[in-house]
Formats: C-alpha cells, structure tokens, sequence
C-alpha cells in the first residue's frame, strides 16, 4: 500500500490521498457491517454519483426537499470508503443512504450476507472521461493534465483514480442478475427522470405519490442541484477545490465528448472500448 503525495495505492486501484486513507478503505471492505436496509449509490467518478445522492435523498423524505436544502450531500449519503467514513455512519440511523466509488471486488464484504440494496450508474466512457478531465483542473486531489489528449491516455490507463471504467463496469454487472441489484443509465435519466424515479421507488419498496415524486423530480434537477450551496460543493474548502479553476457542476449532458475528442481519439477509443467491453451489451444515447 503506497501513499503518496496526492494517492494512495491501495490493494491494484488507485485513491485520492486528501480524502482516503489506508485506514478508511480496510474499514470500507473488510470492517464496515452492513445492515439489511442499508441502500448503496455505486458509481464510477463522473457518472451520476451527486445525482443519485440527491434522488435517494428525496425519496426518503418523502419528496420533502427540506433535507436537501439544509445538509450536505455528504452528510446525508457519505462516501463509505473515505476518512469520515466510520464517523458518519456507525451511528446513523437506518436505513443509511451510502455512496461508494469503489470497484466490485473492494465492496464491503459484509454486504453479500444481507438483503441491503445496491444502485449502479452507468454513463458513457467518453463522457466521464470529459468530465473528469475538468474535474481534475479544479480538484486540488488529482494529478491534471492539461492536454486533453494526455489525460485520454492517463483515462485508459490503471493510473486513473478508481481502476478503468471498464474494469469498474464489468466487475459490477456481475451483479446484473442479483434482484437487490438496480443498474441505471445516466443517459436515460437524462431522458425520462421521472420514469427512473419511479423505478428506483419500486426497487427501494418506496410508495410516493404523485406529487412527491415531481418534488422529487423538481429538486433533483440540474439546474436546482447547481444553485443548491448543499449539492452543488460551494461550501468546500480550496485545499480540496480551487473553484477559481472550475465548477463542480458543468454541463449535466450527454454526448459532450462530440466536442471534445478529434476523429483519430474517437476511434483509438472505440478500439479498445470493443476490445476490453466486447462480451458487455450496453448501449449509450
């Protein structure tokens, strides 16, 4: 386990250093016990995580966005496998709301002996690797590559925080089959949020009605979620976030990467998404 000045090398996965410590990841994989109501937001970086933190957040309160718009995102579902973790979550009342980014086989290992629930988001490769591109000029945490095609090359390689995204998807979707398992499309909630909505509420076992669900819908919103000082990361320090070098909402969309990747990086990238996805059927808008 090597640690860095700005990562830790834990287990073949790199982690931001700042917020990780060797101590919080054993906790996460081999310490934390999962309770049966406990409710997991899995992503890769980039890929919905805030989104999902504010759905799940509303749909536990019923559609009523005071908590929303009185505690930090991280306070209401906390990342696991960070330094608070132990403190946010040993005596926080259930069910918990958890959000993870580590890969499958790092999971808390006491999870596969409950009945806990699990949602994963996926988003197109080329669009996490976008918007981790911008993410990475502005969070003091990670290594920045100013040239685009630089960071392309870090993004394919196992130096990028987290393990590839193809490692991190296909260890996941072994789970595809397991009915406490829900998988999200980011483009889809693009398209139809209350749909998606509506079926994270039928996974969760969760009855809201109508007019809580478009609350739900409403304050999960881009543009709510960025003036939202408790979703949108404003109050973080600037030894975390320079946010004279960004925004940690940017753009919410899909198919960014149209404006980003020139013809030769487009196709260099579907090589090897064919080579390393090519027994995967995932489809992205």
């Amino acid at each position: 386990m090597e640690v860095t000045n700005k990562y830790i090398q834990y287990e073949d996965v790199r982690v931001p250093g700042g917020v990780h410590t060797v101590e919080s990841l054993n906790y996460a994989w081999k310490e934390f016990e999962t309770r049966d109501d406990d409710v997991f937001n899995i992503t890769y970086p980039k890929s919905g995580t805030t989104w999902l933190q504010e759905i799940l957040s509303l749909i536990y309160s019923n559609g009523d966005p005071t908590p929303v718009k009185t505690t930090f995102s991280w306070d209401r579902v906390p990342w696991i496998e960070q330094h608070g973790g132990r403190q946010h979550l040993e005596n926080k009342p259930s069910p918990r709301l958890i959000t993870t980014h580590l890969p499958f086989h790092l999971f808390p290992q006491s999870f596969f002996k409950t009945t806990a629930k699990a949602i994963y988001t996926i988003r197109n490769p080329k669009d996490v690797c976008v918007s981790l591109y911008y993410f990475s000029k502005y969070a003091q945490f990670m290594e920045c590559r100013e040239d685009f095609q630089d960071f392309v090359s870090l993004f394919l390689s196992k130096d990028i925080i987290f393990g590839r995204w193809f490692e991190h998807v296909k260890g996941w979707l072994t789970m595809k089959n397991n009915p406490n398992f829900l998988i999200l499309s980011y483009e889809d909630m693009l398209k139809d949020l209350k749909g998606n909505v509506i079926k994270i509420c039928k996974f969760l076992g969760k009855e809201l009605n109508d007019a809580a669900i478009d609350s739900v819908v409403e304050n999960a919103s881009f543009q709510v979620m960025k003036d939202n000082p408790m979703s949108n990361y404003s109050a973080v320090p600037k030894e975390f976030f320079d946010k004279e070098k960004g925004k940690f909402h940017r753009k919410g969309i899909a198919g960014d990467h149209k404006n980003h990747f020139t013809p030769a990086q487009e196709e260099e990238f579907e090589r090897i998404y064919k080579d390393c996805m090519k027994d995967i059927n995932i489809s992205f808008a």
